[in-house]
C-alpha cells in the first residue's frame, strides 16, 4: 500500500515509517522540520529512512499551509493517511496556546479536507491521553467523559477527535483516533523526560523533578505503539477511538531509579513545584484495542528503559 505519514520525520513518525517500509509499503513523509526541538534530529531520521533503499519520499511542508497540504495529498495515489504531525507537549502549550490550536486544529482540518477532496477514505490520526484531564476513574476508558481538558494541548487534541467524527459522519471517511500514552524509546524527542533525564545524569547535571515524584504515567514503548498504529491500517472501522498504552502505571521516582540503574550513575534531583497542566496519573484501559486491533504491548518499563539507554549511548554524540 501507499501511505502518506504526516510528522513522519519525528519520533513516532520515523519509527512508523521504518516499520511500514520494512513491511514492503510505499511511504511518503510530510513534515515541516520546525524548530520546536533541534531539526537535526529529524534530518537524521530522514537519512536513516533514505538509506533503507526502499520506496520512501520526503516532502517538506507546513500543515497550516492549505496549498502545501493539498499538494502533498495529491502527490501520489495514496491508499491511506496516517496523521501524526502536531505541536506536542503540555507545558509548551501553556506558553503558546494559539499556536497549538492553529497547528493541531486548523492543520488537521486542512488534512481532512484534502483527503476528502482527493477521495482518500481511510485515516489513522494521533490523539493523546491528555484528553482525559484529571480523571477520577482509572484505568482510563474510551467511554469516559472527556470534557475537562486542563491544557491547551489537550484541548487541541480533543478538537481533533471531534473533527474526525464530523468527517466520518458527514463525509463517510473511515477514521481511527489513537490516544497515545507517554511514548518512549529510540529516536525519542530530546524534550521528553526520559531522554532529558538520561542526558542530564550522564553530564552530571541535576534533573528537574516537578512535585514530590509521586506522579505516575503509563509509559509505552515505541515498538508497541507502532504495532498498534499498523493494526489500524488493515481493516475499516468507521469511526473508533482507541487507547494505546502499556496499561501499567510507573511512578516518577521509580522511573528515575530505572534510568539510574541502566546508566550506572546516580541522579542529582532538582525539586521544583508541580506544573500547571500536568495530570497526576495516566493509566490506559486497553481492552478495546486488544479486542478490535489484536493490540498486545510486550515491552515492560524494566525492559524498555535499558533498550532506550543502549540506543541513547550509541547516538548521544550526534544528538547534541
Amino acid at each position: 500500500m501507499k501511505f502518506l505519514v504526516t510528522g513522519g520525520a519525528g519520533f513516532i513518525g520515523a519509527n512508523l515509517c521504518e516499520s511500514l517500509l520494512r513491511g514492503g509499503h510505499s511511504v511518503t513523509s510530510f513534515d515541516d522540520l520546525n524548530p520546536f526541538y533541534n531539526p537535526d534530529f529529524k534530518r537524521r531520521n530522514i537519512a536513516d529512512l533514505q538509506v533503507l533503499g526502499r520506496d520512501f519520499t520526503f516532502l517538506h511542508g507546513d500543515l497550516c499551509d492549505n496549498a502545501s497540504v493539498r499538494e502533498a495529498v495529491g502527490s501520489d495515489r495514496f491508499d491511506q493517511i496516517i496523521h501524526l504531525a502536531a505541536r506536542a507537549g503540555v507545558r509548551p502549550s501553556l506558553e503558546e496556546p494559539a499556536l497549538y490550536q492553529q497547528v493541531n486544529v486548523v492543520g488537521t482540518t486542512n488534512l481532512l479536507e484534502a483527503a476528502r477532496l482527493s477521495g482518500i477514505k481511510k485515516l489513522t490520526i494521533a490523539s493523546s491521553s491528555s484528553v482525559y484531564g484529571i480523571n477520577s476513574k482509572v484505568p482510563f476508558s474510551e467511554t469516559d467523559p472527556i470534557f475537562n481538558p486542563i491544557s491547551p494541548y489537550a484541548a487541541s487534541k480533543l478538537a481533533c477527535e471531534a473533527l474526525g467524527h464530523v468527517y466520518h459522519h458527514i463525509y463517510g471517511l473511515d477514521i481511527a483516533m489513537l490516544r497515545f500514552f507517554t511514548v518512549y524509546g529510540p529516536r525519542q524527542r530530546p524534550d521528553l523526560a526520559i531522554y532529558k533525564f538520561a542526558n542530564l545524569i550522564l553530564r552530571g547535571k541535576p534533573i528537574p523533578v516537578f512535585g514530590d515524584g509521586s506522579t505516575a504515567r503509563d509509559y509505552t514503548y515505541i515498538d508497541d505503539i507502532v504495532a498498534g498504529i499498523v493494526a489500524c491500517t488493515v481493516k475499516p472501522f468507521g469511526f473508533e477511538v482507541f487507547n494505546l498504552g502499556e496499561s501499567q502505571t510507573v511512578r516518577l521516582s521509580y522511573l528515575i531509579e530505572l534510568i539510574e540503574s541502566a546508566l550506572g550513575k546516580k541522579a542529582t534531583i532538582d525539586h521544583q513545584s508541580a506544573q500547571p497542566g500536568d495530570v497526576p496519573l495516566t493509566f490506559a484501559d486497553i481492552s478495546k484495542a486488544k479486542r478490535m486491533l489484536g493490540y498486545k504491548p510486550s515491552t515492560s518499563i524494566e525492559t524498555g528503559i535499558p533498550l532506550f539507554v543502549d540506543w541513547y549511548k550509541t547516538h548521544r554524540h550526534s544528538n547534541t
